[in-house]
């Protein structure tokens, strides 16, 4: 899985074409998403999934960046740091998750991390660019030189989030909760945060215990969304925005203080990966779900919530995904629908889609977390084995993404299409399947179109003419029939 050095070389790979959700390459493996804006260009640090592995975070760190002035044009820049690097792993047998990235007092951008394990403590990389080759700076420490984290009842470290304030101080959030009942009070987790020297590696405070966990959030505004994981901090008209992973794993919830450190509310849920919207009562699960980690951005005048999806029915495939915000008058943010349309800003038009960009997707029965015996219930998946950007120069060579394990009652949603002066629809399948796909609009569940579905070992194209309908609206593709569908495409022309 891991690649040498002479591979990835800048500006190899450049994603462009319709877009979509996920917004990157799809057989690109992304999770823990955080953008920042440096200059005019958008830069995505995360960590780094494989597909088809049996861990998190299998690879080492790449960057993806874009333009902020065109968001469907995503370029590779490279693997910025291996795991190897860090002198605790130098074999580079360890993973290393979640990072952030700031841009430092004196001009250098530094790159936060943990690796795997029980409370390991955060190291520290550094780069002259944001994209380029980072190098193994230190292990975050207190004023004698101790790792925090490694010392006796410390806070676990973990999902760091670094954020330098306009009085130039430096913070430093961290920690874990437990999850359920019974983790409380088995290991010393807790949301923390502490203050850096301007070295951006030494630790001035103890740490301070920020946001509720489970078990000590009676009474705070937090209960059913106590901090899990994934600290990460922005400033907005003066007040400080926490987002995190709650004890649902699935939501990014956030909190608002008006100072960087203390005295935080609970403000709401921003994403959900299951298609859950909170406050519309909406509490059917409409896709296969795992964890969920990422943050918020202000891209050319817009606000985004970028988040991650799993793939392959584990949560060691995770894709990173984005949706606009709307931020209402009070300074809080409306949840943003999990949907298909990625950066565009507006429902798809005609054109050739990824089946596996649907944001609906499950059988008769209501899809469970990610995991390998999640049985009956469609997925995405791929035709190959993980591959690197050096690799695919053309559309041939990329592993083919799709919608497997489709049967009687398996339906697949895009939100949202617009559908004037759309005549017809295609969809690419193959296998086992004899029925018909039912095609209809969500919103009023009006039929417009059926398409026979018959056996076949390679992938075949079948269509139907669509009855006029006119305005926006979630496009549901159901099957109906014997035996099991794969789905590689959608055609709306």
């Amino acid at each position: 899985m891991r690649s040498p050095e002479s591979l990835f070389p800048q500006d190899s790979f450049v994603e462009t074409g319709v877009q979509k959700n996920p917004y990157l390459p799809l057989w690109e493996y992304i999770p823990d998403g955080e953008p920042h804006v440096f200059g005019d260009r958008v830069y995505l640090y995360g960590s780094h999934d494989g597909f088809g592995g049996n861990k998190y975070c299998m690879n080492d760190y790449v960057c993806w960046s874009a333009n902020v002035h065109d968001l469907k044009e995503w370029r590779y820049e490279g693997i910025i740091y291996r795991s190897s690097q860090d002198p605790r792993m130098p074999d580079g047998n360890r993973q290393i998750w979640a990072p952030d990235v700031a841009r430092g007092k004196d001009g250098r951008y530094y790159l936060y991390y943990c690796p795997d394990g029980d409370g390991e403590a955060i190291g520290v990389a550094v780069c002259n660019e944001p994209a380029g080759q980072y190098q193994f700076y230190g292990i975050v420490q207190d004023k004698k030189g101790q790792w925090i984290g490694k010392r006796e009842g410390d806070i676990w470290q973990f999902d760091p989030g670094v954020f330098i304030d306009e009085d130039s101080k430096i913070y430093l959030y961290s920690g874990n909760g437990p999850k359920t009942e019974k983790d409380i009070g088995k290991t010393p987790k807790n949301s923390c945060v502490m203050e850096l020297s301007d070295d951006m590696l030494t630790v001035i405070e103890e740490p301070r215990i920020l946001l509720p966990i489970l078990g000590k959030a009676k009474d705070t505004g937090f209960e059913g969304h106590e901090f899990f994981e994934a600290s990460s901090v922005r400033k907005i008209n003066g007040k400080y925005y926490l987002i995190y992973s709650s004890v649902r794993s699935r939501e990014l919830c956030y909190a608002i203080s008006e100072k960087p450190d203390r005295e935080y509310r609970y403000a709401g849920v921003l994403s959900d990966n299951s298609g859950v919207i909170e406050e519309q009562d909406k509490n059917r699960i409409q896709i296969m779900w795992g964890n969920n980690h990422g943050s918020i951005e202000q891209i050319n005048g817009k606000w985004y919530v970028f988040y991650h999806r799993p793939t392959n029915k584990t949560q060691f495939s995770r894709q990173a995904c984005v949706e606009e915000l709307v931020m209402l008058p009070d300074g809080r943010f409306q949840q943003a629908e999990m949907t298909s349309q990625g950066f565009n800003g507006a429902p798809l038009e005609k054109g050739t889609y990824p089946a596996s960009i649907a944001c609906i997707l499950h059988g008769k029965l209501e899809p469970e977390i990610s995991r390998p015996d999640s049985n009956a219930q469609p997925y995405v998946t791929q035709d190959t084995p993980d591959k690197n950007p050096d690799e695919i120069q053309d559309e041939n060579a990329a592993p083919k993404q799709y919608i497997t394990c489709i049967e009687d009652g398996g339906c697949a949603g895009y939100k949202y299409f617009q559908f004037d002066d759309l005549k017809k629809i295609t969809i690419t399948t193959r296998g086992c399947a004899k029925g018909e796909i039912c095609v209809r609009i969500q919103e009023n569940d009006k039929e417009i179109g059926r398409i026979l579905v018959t056996p076949s070992e390679d992938w075949e194209k079948n269509q139907t003419d669509i009855k006029e309908w006119r305005g926006i609206g979630t496009l549901m593709l159901e099957y109906y029939g014997r035996g099991m569908l794969d789905m590689l495409e959608i055609s709306l022309e």
